[in-house]
């Protein structure tokens, strides 16, 4: 008897529990009331040159979603309600962080548009004027002319901490004002598109319509714009992404006082140190950006960068995986001398080293040359080499180095991944002028070791490790 009664107290008192730890779930009612009238829908319109083209889907009467489908493709059969001689309107959000009109949304969002129309909640509609928009950073800043604006207050998205929770307020398929919440899922993410932006990820719901739109913290203030998502269905797969709204301020206010967005510019080409990379460099583990290339006339050049460094530390920020330093150099101002903290060899060295702008058009890789009859392949490490031509190597924007892969026979050329026509530079950290040079450095390489290894491949270098046979 005793017992039970024990066992009953426990099942009361966890009982209670319950709704005591639900209390401690954020409410998200108070960031939805406040700051929802200062999220604005934005569509935009222009001329076409031709008639919009293509019925509605024929939805059967009596079918669910029938009335929603009306709602937005007219009566059934008789395509989209638009203004004659428009195109359909594209949909997106923003938000007003000015009490004078201007609003941050995405530059994806009103690039194609003409006349760009922002709603407001309380029903007002008005012109927007585009001040700028850059697409590298996927910002634009539009200008209303109006009284009595809501705003909202930027936060930092420095402080923000992975596992904090986060609320995007935007229009969703044209829904306005939708409210979706959820946790902040990683940070300083880089997307295979874009080189110059750290996005914070969550698991938000986002959906199309919703970029441009704030990412809100618990305390009210904007800490990103929600922006893109990963999906493999065009709808939310749990995996939305949002620019850091540190870096929409700094481009918002360049493109507010100059009109263009100016970005720190190194000058090298780099690659992710790879756990077998890292080896062959004598790294305790895998860390920095690998350097494949310095470009000519570049601040990395001029600075004395050499093919092989390995950047750890910019102006003082550890460089964890390469895709981390595009934005880090892309943010440092114009004109700053910056140290730079580079494993060379088998030690660390500081490099000064100055910033100037990123040209506008980066020359692209050249393509490699194709194989002359004339060479004489000599078989080398499950490969056959061959020497270039002067010709060649000028097409390739190389001095005295490089000799071409021939043919791939076996390993351990092929286990590391070295392809027919690639063009090797180096081999253990010397250049290669010639197949003798080559047969020279794998003689002296340790067995059982890996080798760093520069390849053009395509005109574009690139670092591999190619681990050296047991004797």
């Amino acid at each position: 008897m005793k017992m039970y009664r024990w066992f009953l107290l426990a099942t009361v008192l966890f009982a209670l529990s319950v709704p005591a730890s639900a209390r401690h779930l954020p409410d998200f009612v108070p960031l939805a009331e406040q700051y929802s009238p200062a999220v604005v829908n934005i569509s935009s319109s222009r001329e076409r040159a031709t008639p919009e083209s293509g019925p509605a889907p024929d939805i059967p009467e009596g079918m669910p979603f029938g009335d929603l489908f009306e709602r937005f493709f007219g009566e059934r059969g008789e395509g989209p309600r638009v203004p004659e001689g428009f195109d359909r309107r594209s949909m997106g959000s923003g938000f007003i962080y000015s009490e004078d009109g201007y609003i941050l949304t995405n530059h994806h969002v009103i690039e194609n548009g003409g006349e760009i129309v922002v709603r407001l909640s309380d029903r007002r509609v008005f012109t927007a004027e585009v001040i700028g928009s850059d697409p590298e950073s996927d910002v634009a800043v539009l200008k209303i002319d109006a009284e009595d604006l809501p705003t909202l207050r930027l936060g930092s998205s420095e402080s923000l901490k992975v596992g904090e929770w986060v609320l995007a307020i935007g229009s969703p398929f044209g829904f306005d004002h939708s409210v979706t919440a959820g946790i902040v899922s990683a940070k300083g993410r880089s997307l295979p598109s874009d080189n110059y932006v750290p996005f914070i990820q969550t698991d938000v719901a986002i959906n199309p319509g919703n970029s441009g739109g704030p990412l809100f913290n618990l305390d009210g203030e904007v800490v990103g714009i929600n922006s893109q998502i990963y999906s493999r269905t065009g709808g939310f797969m749990g995996l939305s992404f949002a620019i850091p709204i540190d870096m929409a301020v700094e481009v918002a206010e360049q493109i507010r006082e100059t009109g263009t967005v100016t970005r720190g510019w190194l000058g090298v080409l780099i690659q992710e140190v790879t756990r077998e990379l890292a080896d062959s460099f004598g790294m305790e583990r895998p860390a920095g950006a690998l350097v494949a290339q310095v470009q000519p006339n570049s601040p990395a050049q001029q600075a004395g960068f050499r093919t092989g460094d390995v950047i750890l530390r910019f102006n003082g920020i550890d460089v964890s995986r390469s895709s981390a330093l595009p934005p880090i150099v892309g943010r440092t101002p114009v004109g700053a001398e910056v140290e730079v903290d580079v494993l060379r060899g088998d030690r660390e060295i500081v490099i000064e080293v100055t910033i100037e702008p990123l040209p506008e058009d980066v020359a692209s890789g050249r393509g490699a040359p194709q194989p002359t009859p004339e060479a004489r392949p000599q078989s080398l490490l499950g490969m056959q080499i061959e020497p270039l031509t002067a010709e060649e190597r000028d097409a390739l924007g190389l001095e005295d180095e490089g000799v071409r892969v021939a043919e791939v026979t076996g390993n351990p050329a092929r286990a590391a991944g070295i392809r027919s026509g690639d063009v090797i530079v180096q081999f253990g950290g010397e250049p290669v002028s010639s197949p003798q040079a080559f047969r020279e450095g794998v003689e002296a390489a340790s067995a059982g070791r890996s080798v760093p290894v520069l390849l053009h491949r395509e005109g574009t270098p690139v670092f591999i490790a190619l681990r050296m046979p047991e004797q």
